[in-house]
């Protein structure tokens, strides 16, 4: 691409990020917040009682242009609020707890994603989740699959090793932020057993005991030694796994399909 070519496109990007006012020409501004859910929604409210944003980035992660201005944004309890409950209200409580599994997850650009179905939502009401084909709801239908299906998948996937002191530890590396989504599903089934499921990559933690739960900042010189008994346990497992295997019914690619590689390593049976 020529200089006048790159020269015409920064122009071009320029005037789309112009909006019209009564008092003129005005540039648009993007919105940086502290990574929480409260502070997009306080981001999501300054849209639409301060200054429409560009664009919301978390403020760790963006990169400034030449082209435009950016705003830090506080997070604020009250304006949060006002948005959580003007989603529930005029759009539906389902979409509030899509918006947040997308939230969560680790696909690109979600906050703007959200943004943008906040917004059609406001205009559309309820329906905004029938809309399939919607190039805006699209996009968000796919995060909240890919979320929902890693949360199923790991259900399956947790493995617990026993601590000295009788706690229950499980490290996991999922793709996205899904720990949270996993405390009903345990605690339900470990009423009565201490436990704690280990997000290594975010360095976080479900930590639960007698249907109770919390999420912790958590890393691994926080765990205290296995039991004496657990190493032999492992070892049982082991070797049930593969005594349980039909050798003539083995089908590596099915496996990898069904438990894909990258969650292996913390999987007891195929630790060496």
């Amino acid at each position: 691409m020529g200089f006048k070519s790159q020269c015409s496109t920064m122009i071009k990007t320029y005037c789309q990020g112009l909006e019209r006012r009564e008092s003129g020409w005005r540039f648009m501004v993007d919105y940086l917040y502290d990574g929480t859910f409260e502070g997009l929604l306080t981001c999501v409210y300054h849209h639409y009682y301060t200054e429409k944003a560009s664009g919301i980035f978390p403020r760790e992660e963006y990169q400034s242009t030449m082209l435009g201005g950016y705003r830090e944004v506080e997070t604020e309890e009250e304006k949060a609020v006002t948005v959580y409950e003007a989603i529930e209200k005029k759009i539906s409580s389902f979409t509030l707890k899509r918006i947040y599994k997308v939230f969560m997850s680790s696909v690109e650009n979600k906050e703007n994603k959200i943004l943008n179905y906040v917004r059609l939502g406001f205009v559309r009401g309820p329906c905004i989740s029938m809309l399939h084909g919607d190039s805006i709801v699209v996009p968000i239908q796919e995060a909240e699959y890919k979320v929902n299906g890693e949360v199923h998948r790991m259900k399956g996937l947790v493995r617990f090793s026993q601590l000295r002191g009788g706690v229950l530890y499980s490290s996991i590396e999922p793709d996205h932020d899904i720990v949270e989504f996993l405390a009903n599903h345990f605690s339900d089934r470990l009423k009565n057993e201490p436990f704690i499921i280990h997000d290594v990559k975010r360095s976080k933690a479900l930590v639960a005991y007698q249907g109770k739960w919390y999420i912790s900042h958590f890393t691994k010189e926080n765990l205290p030694p296995l039991s004496s008994e657990e190493k032999a346990y492992q070892a049982m497992w082991k070797q049930y796994f593969e005594n349980m295997a039909i050798k003539e019914r083995i089908n590596p690619r099915c496996q990898k399909n069904l438990m894909p590689v990258r969650y292996w390593k913390n999987l007891t049976e195929f630790q060496l």
